[in-house]
């Protein structure tokens, strides 16, 4: 086993070598790296050795003057970092481990899961708690339509929802996830959805937008809708559960993609400081750390429900582009690739006649991260009121949604 696991080593390393080869333009990889010039040294050695004789002593005093052979090692080329084996320089080589084992680096970043994530920080973690526990009691059972939506007008729903949910299914997907059963929208199909008119005064919208140019795409829909971009909510793929899969490589790339973005805007004024009601802040970090999809799937990441169920309160929610696995209490999952639909619109409406949002309890009241409201009589910040270190629209910079 361990002979077949070393022929293995050796022949990544040998094809690592003849790539670098063809990379550089030589024939010659250690006359091109320099590493012919230096001295064959044995690795389980120091990396400075002195060799010092002194002459006995004459009469008190040292005769003859001291002589030292001293040999220095200097990293000079990535031999060491070619054979896959110990590195000269004493640090963890993530990237190299990740061409090596197909591991990558995010696969080791411990307590990112939404169970142990808080152990540390006993408050928040029965803050999280206690609210998943209100929305659970207060979401209706889960309703979903299946439409098509390049035909399906969204005026139909007759509801102003406040928080809504899109996942197109994007172009560069076929590329990066494999997937090939679903017909994919291009942004032009994807701004002109009616999102203004599903939407409420003072709402939220989440729109999953890739990582290439739907960055900037992604923005102009928010502000085509009337939204504010006021958060960048990002997705880091591990693959921990399949060691061995890549990403596809889209053409002309040299690097792997591993993350995704989901852009976050607000319509309206929502303040952290007054706006207790509709909005806890602080509460979820803009970062999720989860395993990718298998290989032709485009499930998102499951904590993205619980990161908007935790920040607004209003209980009128909307899944554009759902699927079965996504169909969740609490939510109207709408989208081409359903199997079913059970929406019924009275029995929707009937669901938010005793209020339209969750509420809050005296403990969570407690336990919750509170902005200072203004002090009367203040001067106002730069630019209008706007306070320096932070904004006006329902977050707060430094990570915290």
């Amino acid at each position: 086993m361990s002979s077949n696991l070393l022929k293995e080593i050796r022949e990544k390393s040998r094809k690592r070598k003849e790539l670098l080869k063809h990379s550089l333009g030589v024939e010659n990889l250690s006359e091109a790296l320099g590493s012919d010039k230096l001295p064959k040294l044995d690795p389980a050695q120091p990396l400075q050795e002195k060799n010092e004789e002194q002459e006995p002593e004459e009469d008190g005093k040292v005769g003859g003057a001291e002589k030292k052979n001293v040999i220095e090692q200097e990293f000079r080329d990535s031999t060491a970092f070619l054979k896959g084996t110990q590195s000269l320089n004493p640090h963890n080589d993530y990237s190299q481990n990740f061409v090596d084992t197909g591991q990558r680096p995010q696969n080791f970043i411990r307590d990112t899961g939404l169970t142990g994530r808080f152990e540390e920080y006993p408050k928040l973690q029965e803050l999280i708690r206690l609210k998943d526990e209100l929305i659970s009691q207060t979401a209706h059972p889960p309703m979903y339509l299946k439409c098509d939506l390049e035909k399906y007008d969204l005026k139909q729903l007759n509801t102003k929802f406040d928080v809504i949910l899109i996942e197109p299914p994007l172009e560069e997907y076929s590329r990066t996830y494999g997937v090939t059963n679903t017909t994919f929208w291009d942004w032009d199909k994807i701004m002109a959805l009616d999102i203004v008119e599903v939407s409420a005064p003072r709402s939220f919208v989440f729109l999953w937008c890739g990582s290439s140019d739907g960055l900037d795409l992604g923005r102009l829909c928010l502000q085509n809708w009337g939204f504010r971009r006021c958060e960048d909510i990002c997705w880091i793929r591990t693959n921990a559960k399949n060691k061995g899969q890549h990403s596809l490589i889209e053409p002309r790339a040299v690097l792997t993609r591993t993350k995704e973005h989901c852009l976050m805007g607000i319509k309206g004024t929502v303040r952290r400081s007054t706006d207790g009601d509709f909005i806890h802040a602080n509460i979820d970090i803009d970062l999720i750390i989860d395993e990718e999809p298998e290989p032709g799937s485009l499930d998102k990441p499951v904590e993205m429900f619980h990161i908007a169920e935790h920040f607004c309160l209003g209980k009128r929610r909307l899944h554009i582009f759902g699927r079965d696995s996504s169909i969740r209490p609490g939510w109207l999952t709408i989208g081409p690739d359903l199997s079913n639909s059970n929406y019924d619109w009275n029995q929707h409406q009937s669901f938010f006649t005793d209020a339209l949002t969750t509420g809050c309890t005296e403990r969570i009241e407690q336990l919750r991260p509170k902005s200072p409201p203004p002090k009367a009589g203040g001067r106002p910040g730069r630019g209008g009121g706007k306070k320096r270190g932070g904004a006006r629209d329902g977050r707060q910079r430094g990570g915290r949604l």
